[in-house]
């Protein structure tokens, strides 16, 4: 039976592929992405899986398989190699391009614990017949000498077939706008040679804008690995005076080219949007576009860091074009933590003057139009949860109570819902009144309030708001309990937001329209 809606997240509830990178080949999109264990203890804690979809059928999404174990690398699980001064156990970003030869090359780097070591290099390679197959390990990506290549940073790498010409994207930073004096402050210089394995000389190659740090771009010969000439940076070390000021680069290389421009996707320093910048060259020219998507709202309508929708944290994705529409991937945060990311995906339009405007993120992610007010829906498809309180997320797991997405014995529903929380759902196509339901178990009796547009109190200004329609009464109960109410829904495509009042916690496992 073919499915006839999707949501967000677009792949099972218990599954946590972020960092994706979607490829159109032949007729399907395959998704590539590192892979998070569920209410995981750090990052990329399990092997590459695949998914794939008809570009026909966004829908219904495929289950691959295992694609590459980390245990097929040579370096895992060495201690004080050569190239890896601690354990890399775990698989982080990767990417997939197609090369002249009709194989398909994968394109990763390993981490020890909380990224541990992921920044000493080198760019590892594998390789297969097909795009969902089991890869081989081929071999690291190297200079002409055969040495390992280790120039700037090498992390999360990106590669495109540019009419024949295989380029590598890659790199990290961690030069701040505040430090624009870092050149000059030993502390930071010593700070980044431990973290990057680089010496004095590598840190300070270049006195004024380069560095080891930033994003960097390098040509592979046939042979997939060896790198022609040498890696250079495309965006200035030092941002400040620039297009790129107040969302410098951090991380997450993505490369696409549209029609004759080069667009080069990146996690921003802000840490919880994807930003573009845009260039006539590959490999310099880059001018800064503007954001995305930003997993907690940040930037829509104003919307500022304190006044996030979700918690914030790592993101990192790449943008597609799949039939005729263009898409951006990208990754929320669940189980208080960035160690369990789910993969999402929002609808995205490239302007005629090449801008893409910052999207929302949304509950219909690859649905194509509003969700249907009929059946259940889990409750944690939600693309809004915040009590006002709810934290910004980075390589750590939180202890502390707050609304978020969490699991237990195979479920995944709604956890630690306190007084005043917002949770939202874009969007539903409504077609009048009608008997909603919601599954739910709470500490203390509970009310949930129900509205088709933004509470007053969590609206900012300029943004469309909506007045209450009902109320449902969730009494006290360590079961699951299901509670209905009439609802005089207006007819059309609408936000569902739902607030949560009551004095104890409480857990909410599935929505639903009767």
């Amino acid at each position: 039976m073919k499915k006839t809606k999707i949501f967000n997240p677009y792949l099972p509830l218990n599954e946590y592929v972020p960092d994706a990178e979607p490829h159109v080949f032949g007729d399907r999109v395959y998704v590539y992405g590192s892979h998070d264990k569920e209410a995981g203890e750090t990052f990329c804690m399990l092997d590459y899986v695949c998914y794939s979809a008809s570009v026909e059928n966004l829908k219904e999404w495929r289950y691959e398989g295992v694609i590459y174990r980390a245990a097929q690398d040579p370096d895992y699980g060495k201690e004080n190699s050569e190239n890896s001064p601690v354990v890399r156990r775990y698989l982080y970003a990767p990417d997939v391009v197609q090369e002249n030869d009709g194989k398909y090359y994968l394109y990763y780097c390993m981490a020890g614990e909380y990224g541990n070591g992921g920044y000493h290099g080198p760019i590892q390679v594998a390789v297969c017949d097909t795009p969902a197959g089991e890869y081989q390990y081929l071999g690291y990506v190297r200079n002409r000498d055969g040495s390992p290549m280790l120039d700037g940073v090498c992390f999360d790498p990106a590669v495109i077939n540019d009419d024949g010409v295989i380029r590598l994207y890659y790199g990290t930073q961690y030069l701040y706008e505040e430090e624009e004096d870092f050149f000059e402050n030993e502390g930071l210089i010593r700070l980044e040679m431990e973290m990057f394995h680089k010496s004095r000389e590598e840190i300070l190659t270049h006195a004024a804008d380069v560095s080891v740090m930033g994003p960097y771009t390098a040509v592979l010969e046939d042979d997939m690995r060896t790198v022609r000439g040498k890696a250079e940076p495309i965006i200035p070390c030092r941002v400040k005076g620039t297009s790129f000021e107040g969302h410098s680069f951090f991380e997450g290389s993505s490369i696409r080219k549209v029609g004759k421009k080069y667009y080069f996707v990146y996690s921003s320093c802000l840490n919880h949007e994807l930003c573009y910048a845009v260039s006539d060259f590959p490999d310099h020219g880059y001018v800064y576009g503007g954001t995305i998507v930003s997993n907690g709202d940040v930037g829509i309508n104003g919307r500022t860091e304190a006044e996030r929708l979700n918690m914030t944290g790592t993101t990192h994705g790449g943008i597609e074009k799949i039939n005729d529409q263009w898409y951006v991937f990208y990754h929320r945060l669940t189980h208080k933590s960035d160690y369990s990311r789910q993969g999402c995906a929002e609808p995205i339009e490239i302007a005629p003057d090449g801008t893409i405007r910052q999207v929302p993120v949304s509950s219909c992610g690859l649905n194509g139009e509003a969700l249907v007010t009929e059946g259940v829906y889990p409750a944690a498809i939600c693309c809004v949860l915040n009590n006002g309180y709810v934290p910004h997320g980075s390589n750590k797991k939180f202890a502390e109570h707050f609304p978020h997405i969490g699991s237990k014995n195979g479920e995944v529903f709604l956890k630690e819902l306190q007084d005043g929380t917002l949770i939202g759902y874009r969007s539903f196509a409504f077609t009048g009144s009608a008997l909603f339901t919601v599954t739910a178990s709470c500490e203390k009796e509970a009310e949930l309030r129900i509205y088709q547009e933004m509470p007053k109190e969590f609206a900012v200004e300029g943004e469309v708001t909506g007045e209450l329609l009902a109320t449902i009464q969730i009494p006290t109960s360590k079961q699951w309990i299901l509670c209905k109410g009439e609802v005089p829904f207006v007819k059309g495509d609408f936000p569902l937001y739902l607030i949560y009042r009551s004095e104890g916690e409480g857990k909410i496992k599935e929505i639903g329209f009767e």
